[in-house]
């Protein structure tokens, strides 16, 4: 086996799998537009899709699996700003610095995220790979690395009569 990987080119990668790695992001979209106050069904969305796209090809597994992993942080991010708010508001214990410190930081992630989301949207479109950082490097890893599927030997077992 040679150490060196061959990444497929934006030509030779159909029409249907850009649309597919492409959908990896939108589902981050739609899944806010959906349940915009229930932070984890982004999380629930991009495991279905994920679960769903994962066989098609090295390219969407890749994108989808980036999509999911990065979306963990954000929606644990979320998660938090809403328990917080909810407990906020029954126990009356009002909005000090540190929820609205808490707040600023969850909406500049939310918004890095979907900057880069967006980003890497488009690439997914025109065949090409974007990285997230730290998220980026493990799905790659996971699906053109040296331990991928497809670099995995195949286990056949010879068809034999039966003894």
């Amino acid at each position: 086996m040679s150490d060196t990987i061959q990444l497929p080119q934006p030509d030779e990668i159909t029409r249907r799998e850009r649309e597919d790695a492409m959908g990896a992001y939108f589902m981050m979209f739609a899944a806010w537009g959906v349940g915009l106050p229930l932070p984890f069904l982004n999380l629930v969305a991009a495991f279905i899709y994920y679960g769903l796209h994962k066989k098609k090809s090295q390219f969407v597994a890749f994108h989808a699996l980036q999509s999911l992993s990065s979306q963990i942080p954000v929606t644990v991010a979320n998660g938090g700003l809403l328990f917080w708010l909810i407990r906020n508001l029954v126990n009356d214990g009002g909005f000090l610095t540190p929820f609205w410190t808490y707040l600023t930081f969850t909406a500049a992630l939310n918004l890095g995220y979907i900057i880069t989301s967006l980003v890497a949207l488009g690439r997914a479109y025109k065949g090409n790979f974007f990285y997230f950082p730290i998220f980026g490097r493990w799905a790659f890893d996971r699906w053109y690395g040296p331990n991928s599927p497809a670099n995995a030997e195949p286990k056949t077992r010879p068809n034999l009569p039966p003894s």
